[in-house]
């Protein structure tokens, strides 16, 4: 008997030196990087019952993961769309930090999909392009959540949309942020339209089925190891998860538990969260040291200093 809950359980740990190829850069220090994946599916009436007293588990409705009137093929697209984005964001962002000059180009932020309850109803349509927010230019799905999530909740943002070929105006109230209640948001789904970095390395990020956009601070701190002269890992074995933005600010992902739980039981000596997801991460912790960093220096900080204290052992 199916139920309308996804269980979110454990996932895999996967080691990033594998999955990440860069012209002429090859892994030879000791140490790794590793992403953690979650687990998920739908749930019947025993694995629903399952969820519910085992505190490592979470039950998701499906309405808080598929909007209604979106299908779960077109919902698999959008997060491999996010996945792509997330890999593309990596690559320019690490190069960036490497001293490259890495020119981007797009068409632009296309709305999806407005989530029920969206303050945007009514105002924004699917195919919508996103080309201004509160006046600047975007050309990213992340900067349009990046400039949403300044506001406080309940104030406009201004939106600058093309539709048919016009500009069209607009102002919407923020509202709170489904899973991250402290944040503030439209309730929209978005993707970057056609958008790719133009890079001066040939990068391969072969992530096989894994979709999302979770692991893109763990790609650019895998892609730094091979471009900076430094070992960032300090030999040590070290996971994490959360979001990357194009001013290099690490966003705050969900099951958050499970991939603890998950790097933990595969021995990772530190686990790298975003700030907004340390308590809970911190949690359900035992052995693993859990980091909180909430931009990608603060994360370097860390790791430079690990690989200061491994040379002074």
């Amino acid at each position: 008997m199916q139920t309308n809950y996804y269980l979110i359980k454990p996932g895999s740990v996967e080691e990033l030196g594998e999955m990440i190829q860069v012209e002429g850069k090859a892994r030879e220090e000791e140490g790794q990087f590793f992403m953690v994946t979650v687990a998920q599916q739908q749930a019947n009436l025993w694995l629903m019952l399952y969820g519910i007293v085992n505190p490592l588990m979470e039950l998701r409705p499906i309405s808080r993961m598929i909007p209604p009137d979106m299908s779960l093929e077109d919902y698999n697209k959008l997060m491999q769309s996010m996945m792509q984005e997330s890999k593309y964001m990596a690559q320019f962002i690490s190069l960036r930090k490497a001293g490259y000059e890495v020119p981007i180009v797009s068409d632009g932020v296309e709305v999806i999909e407005l989530i029920p309850g969206s303050p945007a109803e009514n105002i924004l349509q699917s195919g919508d392009i996103i080309k201004f927010v509160e006046g600047k230019k975007v050309n990213l799905a992340e900067e349009v959540i990046s400039l949403v999530q300044e506001k406080k909740i309940g104030e406009q943002v201004k939106l600058t949309v093309q539709r048919e070929r016009m500009l069209k105006d607009f102002s919407i109230p923020t509202v709170p942020h489904t899973d991250f209640p402290d944040k503030s948001a439209l309730k929209i789904y978005v993707r970057t339209k056609n958008w790719q970095p133009l890079l001066p390395l040939e990068i391969e990020i072969d992530t096989g089925p894994v979709v999302g956009p979770s692991a893109g601070m763990m790609f650019v701190l895998e892609l730094l190891d091979r471009l900076l002269p430094e070992n960032l890992t300090g030999g040590k074995n070290i996971a994490g998860t959360g979001t990357i933005s194009l001013d290099e600010k690490v966003g705050a992902i969900g099951g958050v538990r499970q991939k603890v739980v998950a790097a933990e039981n595969s021995g990772i000596e530190y686990f790298l969260v975003p700030e907004d997801n340390y308590e809970e991460a911190a949690g359900v912790a035992r052995k693993i040291k859990v980091v909180s960093v909430a931009t990608l220096d603060e994360a370097l900080v860390f790791l430079r200093n690990l690989d200061t204290a491994a040379e002074g052992n």
